[in-house]
């Protein structure tokens, strides 16, 4: 029977971490990056075929990837519990990367720049998460945070904690999203009266509701700029 070939015996050329280390992480794949990721393969394959199996778990698309769990990973055979733990701490850190990208720029002036911030939070959940983004009057960026997290096709939201966290943030302007993980962007009768109420009840304590964003995946509607509110 064949020894299985591991990384360690390959050519430095061969190995990801000796390709990194001589040109840099954006020459690697998708797959060498995943195989420094699983670090170790076993008996049967060896890291990189790993790297492969969890890739083509989730179709070739890093999208994808981002959105399975812990349990959906180790569903892959040689992938254990600490492999799949590294696998989506990595893709929570690109998250993170790409919302302090956003949040560097502080200054909203449209929705897109909204987008964003909140798109790298919502995107890959299978589940509705309900945010909020606190705005100075000069349109600056005051804080960002999740306010509630629900099911599958909905989820709850307490406007007057909203309210109540404006004016301990001294905020005066708002811009709520949250996603759809049917992949519809098209706002429902719920999220349009959500829309109003909020919007009324922040005018009374003379703070404006700017926008409600909807985010469907890779793509978001934006419910001031659709005429919605």
């Amino acid at each position: 029977m064949a020894t299985q070939k591991t990384i360690k015996n390959w050519s430095e050329e061969e190995q990801p971490r000796e390709r990194m280390m001589q040109k840099g992480a954006s020459a690697l794949t998708d797959v060498e990056l995943l195989t420094i990721l699983i670090a170790s393969g076993n008996k049967e394959k060896s890291a990189m075929d790993l790297a492969s199996d969890v890739l083509a778990l989730a179709g070739d698309n890093l999208r994808e990837l981002g959105r399975l769990s812990i349990q959906e990973l180790q569903k892959i055979k040689g992938i254990g519990e600490a492999k799949a733990i590294t696998i989506c701490a990595a893709m929570e850190l690109g998250r993170r990367r790409q919302i302090g990208e956003g949040i560097e720029r502080k200054k909203i002036n449209k929705s897109t720049e909204a987008v964003s911030i909140v798109m790298p939070m919502l995107q890959d959940l299978n589940h509705e998460v309900f945010c909020v983004v606190y705005l100075n009057q000069a349109s600056k960026i005051l804080k960002c945070e999740l306010v509630s997290s629900g099911g599958i096709t909905a989820t709850v939201v307490d406007v007057r904690m909203i309210l109540k966290n404006c004016l301990l943030y001294n905020s005066n302007q708002i811009i709520i999203a949250h996603n759809h993980p049917s992949g519809s962007k098209k706002p429902s009768d719920a999220d349009k009266y959500l829309t109003a109420k909020l919007k009324e009840g922040a005018a009374l304590m003379e703070i404006r509701l700017l926008d409600h964003l909807i985010i469907a995946g890779h793509d978001f509607l934006s419910m001031s700029d659709e005429g919605y509110m």
